[in-house]
């Protein structure tokens, strides 16, 4: 009797875990050529063969008093994507990330006897440290992209592998690292307003006001403003689009690696695009701005551990770049921290030579030690 071929499935919940999701697909396919992928899947997971039951929208939601107002919807999909896994009986559930909504699912999934993975942990050293229990409950095995993360877990009984990190594996490769010096040419500074529409409705404005203070402080300048999609850039025009405009702001979609790569320093909302641009050399400026009660919130229960937010800061364990949370975060402290970075030279050196030591140390061949370690799994299930 001939045997079906293996089927797995993978739910990412917005940019960056698509991004991930679309490289594990690839790599699977490689190892597995007939393999079946499904589930969730932005333009990136359809194109590298997943098919999408639901697109990546669905899930892209950030923030505690956004979550509550979308949770009926959310709750619905669940159940909706739930019975249509078991209806396809999978070998294996992988959860790309968005912890909130996988880890749920994953937990039902495993009670039905179906194999569970958490690709990419739930960052528990930074804040909510309780989940590191709720992820083990949930599925069998976790996949970390930072080396720090497995003993996390493994004080919970929960197998868990780091992997490395598929951008340093992408970075790593890039014929044009390391990156040359500016030379005579003008000076540009890259804005990233985050990869969700609530981050952009919350950023795109401050954004604009940086510009201004750019233009008027340093009016040289070539200022660059990086969106993950093509689809963002409509509603970036509808609410800053003539501010943006009037300081001469270029508005570049789907070329963030290209744009980061050319700027000599990025203000950047906290988020893997930190992670991106400290890896590909460039300096950085980091703020986030949450809803006014979801900081609120995260303060006065205290669930947030970690010292910084910018992702190169707690990697190195050090206040490597600068960083500005809500009401800190302003168009003059952006401004002014960012031709910091363009006029230090000694300063960009030390921090390209920190990049380094990381890209090395991450470049470990993510996606292809995750696609073997979830084959792996899926096959003890079919033993």
């Amino acid at each position: 009797m001939t045997r079906r071929a293996r089927r797995i499935v993978l739910v990412a919940g917005e940019a960056s875990g698509d991004a991930l999701g679309a490289s594990l697909a690839r790599q699977l396919r490689i190892l597995d050529p007939d393999i079946e992928l499904a589930g969730i899947a932005g333009e990136a997971m359809q194109a590298a063969g997943v098919e999408p039951w639901f697109d990546l929208d669905s899930l892209n939601v950030m923030g505690l008093t956004e979550v509550l107002r979308h949770l009926p919807r959310l709750f619905a999909l669940r159940r909706r994507l739930r019975q249509r896994i078991l209806d396809w009986a999978p070998d294996a559930f992988v959860g790309i990330d968005a912890p909130d909504f996988n880890l749920g699912l994953a937990r039902q999934l495993r009670k039905r006897e179906l194999r569970t993975v958490q690709y990419v942990a739930p960052t528990v050293w930074a804040w909510r440290a309780g989940r590191a229990a709720v992820v083990a409950r949930s599925v069998d095995l976790v996949l970390t992209l930072f080396p720090f993360e497995p003993a996390l877990f493994r004080a919970h009984g929960l197998a868990s592998r780091f992997v490395g990190h598929p951008l340093a594996d992408e970075i790593a490769g890039d014929a044009r690292l390391p990156r040359a010096q500016a030379g005579e040419r003008q000076a540009e500074v890259a804005l990233l307003p985050g990869s969700r529409r609530s981050e952009i409705e919350r950023h795109v404005g401050l954004l604009a006001e940086t510009a201004n203070w750019l233009r008027r402080n340093r009016p040289e300048l070539r200022l660059t403003m990086l969106l993950a999609r093509r689809a963002q850039r409509e509603l970036v025009e509808q609410l800053a689009g003539a501010s943006l405009a009037e300081s001469g702001v270029d508005i570049v979609c789907a070329q963030t690696r290209d744009g980061l790569l050319r700027a000599d320093a990025a203000v950047s909302a906290s988020g893997t695009a930190t992670l991106e641009a400290f890896l590909l050399e460039c300096p950085l400026v980091v703020y986030y701005r949450l809803a006014p009660t979801t900081y609120w919130l995260l303060r006065g229960l205290r669930l947030v551990r970690s010292q910084f937010i910018a992702l190169p800061n707690i990697l190195q364990g050090r206040a490597l770049v600068p960083e500005f949370v809500q009401d800190r975060a302003q168009a003059d402290s952006l401004g002014r921290e960012a031709l910091a970075w363009i006029d230090d030279a000694r300063r960009r050196s030390a921090y390209r030579q920190a990049a380094q030591r990381c890209r090395r140390e991450l470049a470990a061949g993510a996606s292809e030690n995750a696609a073997r370690a979830v084959l792996e799994l899926a096959d003890r299930g079919r033993a």
